[in-house]
């Protein structure tokens, strides 16, 4: 494969979005869990 500064720009922006992508799961993920702590100590 021929590296240039498109190919790493490409992988630069998939390893972007799927860090953007990660974070907004474990965001969501860890605030469901804190809800469901507040509703059972409720």
């Amino acid at each position: 494969m021929f590296v240039d500064e498109v190919v790493i720009a490409g992988i630069a922006t998939v390893g972007l979005m799927v860090a953007f992508l990660g974070g907004v799961v474990w965001f969501i993920w860890h605030d469901s869990h804190k809800k469901d702590k507040k509703t059972k100590n409720s």
